[in-house]
């Protein structure tokens, strides 16, 4: 296939190739789906145009390519426009889709290698806000040619544009028992599409360095005809698999938010866990991607008891909800979800309360209000407020030195403190701060130990109103966590600190020693999203010789480097290739055919006998002039 598409001549991606109006009145192509266009009169026109979509499919033009880019361009820039799907252009759609699965000779004839992927997308973009026209879509049998795509019948290009419109089909209520009625094979179509992706795409496109063996046509549809530029491949290769995995995943969504399929997806465990590093990148910060659909199955009874088997997803959860990524809600939720219900609650209690512990002073989290209140209700759950039950719930608190710290924290020391005076709270204020100076002189001492006794001293007495101070405490402490190289109390310190800041997550000094603390456990996506959140705080001071760029911490940029570097989409694939290539070279290394010098010579000692006669030489065996094994091994043979 590639040998033919590098045959042809670069199309014209131009929605409409330019005309005279001497070629408008010579044009002899029967149903010109371009002078169709421009026809004044609109019954005709629309006449004539439905007639070029029955006609399309049946005919093999180059033209055709040209009319698909062109209805490409006009269903991105206009999706709720009614014209085209009233007039037929599903079916056209669809019959192309099917012919060039069908008729490969056909597919690599002029320019039509292109058609289906335009074909596919077309039919998406004309779905993605109009419940009507999925419906007229549906009717135009569009769902079997798009599952054929689905399957890989092409490349994963198609498959691209094939599950997007799949997604948007199955997002609609009207038109989503059509595609139930594949349910089993488009959920484990779609499982082994988000799994499996990003390494087909490295393989056959990232990974291939001689840009001369990638799909020609493949490049020409990620630049649009922009030529040798390997960086901008690259890099639209790497957003195109983060839509491919995402898409996937959406489609997932739609069959598991309906609760079907389930079976299907919590009987892959593997896959469940693989959910929580399916993040998208950053190429791709508007869908939740994996946790999106982990959160789903939460709200259902068997996805929160599959979840709550496995310690690595609720780990994960947690690292989420102690992040600044943008989907920090999803983890806390699906935490609560689980925490809330009597199955799963105590298998994943003392994993998830140790991370919620810390975000129990959360105010509000973007358009979420009392997110503090709401994780202490649910950790708080068997503790009742009734008079009959109180000591016996005290006993089970007791039990858990968590829910005895969540206890102290929000109920018994907040009574308190409601009832003592204001001069009472000023004079422990003071008192704090005394305690605070004295621990800023042992951590300028070097004595990070007696500094971070005392650091815990002041936050025992500071009352829970000063949140700004407890706020400062808490950074100061995570500080000193970090010197003993100790990240894990400096993780929660450092998220309690950023609880307690206005706006939430907005103190600087915490985010910095937060996300060095993740530096130093391995968890590169928490540490880069702590990192970008310091740096959109911060601003970056102008730059002196050019006013209009701006300077950056130079530690900062080391460290998002870094960690780009270790969340790069393809980090993983890269891994395995270059892993597969090392055993590779081993392998033909240990297979290679060596020259055997003792087997050769054992077999020559009468041609020898027949020479010395012959030249009147000394009468000296073969086996006498020398040790071949010994010529082997410097040669690197392995007779030894």
């Amino acid at each position: 296939m590639d040998s033919l598409v590098n045959k042809k001549s670069l199309i014209n991606l131009n929605p409409f190739p330019k005309t005279s109006d001497d070629d408008d009145q010579f044009c002899t192509t029967a149903y010109c789906f371009f002078c169709s266009m421009k026809e004044a009169d609109v019954s005709l026109r629309r006449s004539r145009i439905a007639n070029c979509f029955k006609h399309i499919p049946l005919t093999d033009h180059p033209q055709h390519v040209l009319v698909l880019s062109g209805l490409w361009t006009i269903s991105m820039a206009q999706p709720n426009n009614p014209e085209f799907p009233s007039l037929g252009i599903f079916h056209c759609m669809a019959t192309l889709i099917h012919k060039a699965i069908t008729h490969p000779h056909w597919l690599l004839h002029h320019h039509n290698i292109y058609i289906p992927y335009y074909a596919a997308h077309i039919i998406g973009s004309l779905t993605i806000n109009q419940e009507h026209f999925a419906q007229i879509a549906v009717q135009s049998g569009v769902i079997p040619p798009l599952l054929q795509l689905l399957r890989g019948q092409i490349t994963w290009v198609e498959q691209r544009v094939a599950v997007r419109a799949l997604g948007h089909l199955a997002s609609y209520g009207t038109t989503f028992q059509s595609l139930a009625d594949y349910g089993q094979e488009v959920v484990n179509l779609a499982i082994n599409l988000a799994s499996t992706c990003l390494e087909l795409v490295y393989v056959q496109f990232v990974g291939v360095k001689d840009v001369n063996k990638r799909l020609k046509y493949h490049r020409e549809l990620m630049t649009r005809g922009i030529h040798g530029d390997l960086e901008l491949e690259n890099r639209k290769a790497e957003e195109w698999a983060s839509q491919l995995q995402c898409w996937s995943l959406h489609l997932l969504n739609c069959f598991a938010s309906k609760e079907r399929g389930l079976d299907v997806i919590c009987a892959n465990m593997e896959f469940l866990e693989d959910l929580c590093h399916m993040w998208g990148g950053l190429v791709n910060q508007t869908s939740p991607a994996g946790v999106g659909l982990i959160r789903v199955l939460c709200y259902t009874k068997l996805g929160r008891k599959t979840i709550a088997q496995s310690p690595k997803i609720i780990k994960s959860l947690g690292n989420l909800s102690r992040s600044s990524d943008d989907w920090q809600y999803m983890g806390i939720h699906c935490l609560l979800l689980l925490l809330k219900d009597v199955d799963t609650r105590y298998k994943v209690f003392d994993i998830a309360a140790s991370y919620l512990i810390d975000l129990i002073d959360l105010t509000s989290l973007r358009d979420k209000s009392k997110v503090g209140e709401a994780i202490t209700n649910v950790l708080l759950l068997e503790y009742k407020h009734s008079n009959k039950l109180m000591r016996l719930n005290r006993h089970k608190v007791d039990q858990k030195p968590l829910l005895r710290q969540v206890l102290d924290l929000k109920v018994d020391r907040w009574k308190k403190e409601r009832v003592i005076s204001e001069e009472k709270l000023e004079e422990k204020r003071v008192l704090v701060s005394l305690i605070k100076q004295q621990a800023n002189h042992k951590l300028c001492l070097g004595e990070i130990e007696g500094a971070l006794r005392k650091y815990s001293e002041a936050l025992d007495t500071c009352p829970l109103k000063y949140r700004k101070e407890r706020m400062v405490l808490y950074s100061k402490r995570a500080q000193c966590h970090l010197l003993l190289n100790d990240p894990d109390p400096a993780i929660s310190d450092s998220t309690r600190a950023l609880c307690l800041s206005n706006p939430v997550n907005t103190h600087r000094k915490s985010l910095w020693r937060r996300s060095h603390a993740y530096d130093m456990k391995g968890l590169a996506k928490e540490s880069l999203m702590d990192y970008v959140m310091f740096i959109n705080i911060t601003g970056c001071a102008k730059s002196d010789i050019n006013p209009k760029r701006v300077k950056i911490p130079y530690d900062a940029v080391r460290m998002i480097c870094k960690q780009m570097e270790a969340t790069w989409l393809f980090a993983i694939p890269r891994s395995k290739a270059a892993q597969k290539e090392s055993k590779d070279r081993l392998l033909f290394a240990q297979q290679r055919i060596q020259f055997r010098w003792v087997e050769m010579m054992k077999w020559k000692g009468k041609v020898w006998d027949e020479n010395v006669k012959k030249n009147e030489l000394v009468a000296l065996k073969l086996e006498e002039i020398g040790d071949w094994w010994f010529v082997e091994v410097m040669l690197g043979g392995e007779s030894l």
